[in-house]
């Protein structure tokens, strides 16, 4: 069976998604993704906030997958966020293959790797560098790890939410609701 990847439609700029780890905010279902090894970013040169200079429909970017993760709103828009998610990677490389998007209504797709003729083992890869600072200002959302969100337990978050409130841990009831 051939390789399946994912293709993402962006207007995001090279910098960008390697400053974010990935391509971000998107949605799709988290266990397809990650069932690929590959994503390949396509420009959408008619977006009205293009910040890449590449050719429309072109591929200009393809990443080995590490992980998919829910991203996060940015300040003052938390429903921006809900079921998007951050496709990571561990290395990319830099490509120029025209007319590399279908034409999809989704600007997310799935794909042979064979039917874009894209050959890794010619690819030239680059690591992923980590995020330093603070998260580029945008009505997009935003990474956890760029915003240096990391998970608690049960017991962490209590202890620092009674300090916040002044009350015993004891006194603090968290609920999930998933």
């Amino acid at each position: 069976m051939p390789e399946e990847v994912v293709i993402v439609f962006t207007a995001k700029s090279v910098e960008r998604i390697i400053r974010e780890g990935g391509t971000s905010s998107w949605r799709l279902k988290p266990s397809h993704a990650r069932r690929c090894r590959i994503a390949v970013c396509t420009r959408n040169a008619n977006a009205d906030w293009v910040e890449g200079m590449e050719d429309h429909h072109s591929a200009f970017l393809v990443g080995k997958i590490s992980n998919v993760v829910p991203c996060l709103p940015t300040p003052g828009n938390d429903e921006a966020a809900k079921n998007r998610y951050l496709i990571q990677f561990s290395e990319f490389a830099r490509v120029n293959i025209p007319n590399c998007w279908a034409g999809d209504r989704n600007p997310i797709v799935y794909r042979s790797l064979g039917n874009l003729g894209i050959d890794l083992s010619t690819l030239k890869w680059e690591p992923m560098t980590k995020s330093n600072g603070e998260p580029e200002p945008s009505n997009d959302v935003t990474p956890i790890q760029a915003l240096g969100v990391n998970p608690l337990t049960m017991a962490e978050a209590k202890r620092g939410l009674a300090l916040t409130f002044n009350v015993p841990p004891e006194a603090i009831e968290i609920t999930i609701r998933g």
